[in-house]
């Protein structure tokens, strides 16, 4: 039996199906990105195993139990969102206890597991600032040992990190994903941020248009994409003989496919090439070894090694029915 499983989970709004038979099994101690771009249906889903949105049809079950007969607020999730949503009245340490107290905790355990929580995101020694004297990370971190302290059963994350600029969400990534598998939380996030799903996630569920479209690890997503959505949705890919074949797999070569530099564009550790083809214009990546490239309007072959094997786009893998 699978920690948490949605049934056939889906929601209208009018006869708008923001969300369409989502079936999925998600073990203890999981890392799954509901992933896709908005409009998609998966904040929607993330709602609906919070409370916050009952379904139109469908069960999810937690442990064996029925979810949807426990009211949010003793459901035992833990939940981080975009915007924090911190008391700015209150230090970090009073923020962090707060859940607690409402759960009747007696304030020396409230004191030990503060601590402990401030301790493993790193701010132990902020307690006593209120969220204005912090950055954006660290108000983070507060939120995230908010929502962890109360040792919930799921934690879910809505879009967490879209607040903060690139390089800090590229270090909040990793430190988020050590976190969690230190403490073993079952996680759920949601995010239209590809590299971020595949940087956290033990699987993605790519989401588009209120269905699910493919339910796999990362790598084997972006290696193996069950739809053109998919291979378009994770990063560049070109569609060639059927098959979705990735830019950084494509490489200059004596002989193969033929074309023309369209265009280039150095972006620091790799170039971006975009080449004239008889079968179109296909996109390649390669990485800046220091070596010379070709230029601008230099005729060019490409060639690929199309040995591993690879999904023919709409075909859908087994795993995207899991748990249906």
């Amino acid at each position: 039996m699978s920690f948490l499983a949605l049934e056939s989970l889906t929601k209208r709004f009018g006869s708008h199906p923001a969300v369409d038979g989502l079936s999925l099994a998600v073990e203890q101690g999981e890392f799954v990105s509901l992933l896709g771009p908005s409009g998609c249906g998966k904040t929607t889903t993330l709602q609906m195993i919070a409370g916050f949105v009952e379904p139109t049809s469908g069960a999810i079950r937690l442990a064996g139990r029925d979810l949807l007969a426990v009211k949010p607020a003793r459901r035992g999730l833990g939940i981080v969102f975009q915007s924090y949503a911190l008391f700015p009245h209150m230090t970090v340490g009073e923020n962090v206890s707060f859940g607690l107290e409402m759960q009747g905790v007696a304030s020396g355990e409230r004191a030990r597991r503060v601590a402990e929580t401030l301790e493993l995101v790193g701010l132990r020694a902020l307690a006593g600032r209120f969220p204005r004297q912090l950055s954006g990370g660290q108000q983070q971190r507060v939120a995230l040992a908010r929502a962890l302290v109360i040792q919930p059963q799921i934690l879910l994350l809505d879009e967490p990190l879209s607040n903060l600029d690139a390089k800090l969400r590229e270090e909040m990534q990793i430190e988020l994903r050590q976190i969690q598998r230190r403490v073993g939380t079952t996680t759920i996030l949601v995010t239209h941020d590809q590299a971020e799903a595949m940087a956290l996630s033990d699987r993605l569920v790519v989401m588009n248009h209120g269905r699910v479209e493919q339910i796999a690890p990362p790598h084997e997503a972006y290696e193996r994409p069950a739809t053109a959505f998919v291979a378009s949705f994770l990063g560049k890919t070109n569609l060639l003989d059927g098959a979705s074949v990735r830019p950084e797999k494509i490489q200059f070569a004596g002989r193969g496919l033929a074309g023309r530099v369209r265009a280039r564009v150095f972006q620091g550790n790799h170039w971006l090439y975009q080449v004239e083809t008889g079968s179109g214009l296909v996109t390649v990546i390669r990485q800046n070894t220091g070596e010379p490239m070709p230029a601008e309007g230099e005729a060019v072959c490409l060639a690929w090694n199309s040995s591993p094997p690879q999904a023919k786009l709409g075909e859908v893998s087994a795993q995207q029915t899991e748990g249906s």
